[in-house]
């Protein structure tokens, strides 16, 4: 059996799930508007891959909510100073979320506890 590509717009594939990460990750510098179309892909995508893809997915959808929650808190908790450092632990809390469940994908692994509000 062929090895699927590392990059893939079908919905069922490693390749989709590795492409929606892509796009969380270069999100930041186009404003999340990246990370929206990939929630809309990994929410296409579900119920139309394996164990393992789903999985992914179920990481990303909750990865783009949760980050999307900390932002708003952020945001609101900006003039009062703390709201800044709140957003920056987010950010590294996004990235690396983002890193470990690239790094499982590309093991062929899930990603432990998808729904964990922590790393």
């Amino acid at each position: 059996m062929a090895e699927s590509p590392l990059i893939s717009i079908d919905p069922g594939s490693r390749g989709n799930a590795n492409l929606i990460y892509f796009l969380y990750i270069v999100a930041p510098v186009f404003f999340q508007l990246l990370a929206l179309v990939g929630v809309v892909m990994a929410y296409l995508g579900k119920g139309k891959g394996d164990a393992l893809i789903e999985n992914h997915y179920r990481n990303q959808i909750n990865i783009f909510w949760k980050m999307l929650l900390y932002c708003v808190v952020s945001a609101l908790l900006t003039f009062i100073v703390i709201g800044v450092l709140l957003f920056l632990a987010a950010l590294v809390w996004y990235i690396v979320r983002i890193v470990k469940g690239l790094q499982a994908l590309s093991a062929g692994e899930l990603v432990e506890n998808p729904e964990s509000w922590l790393l």
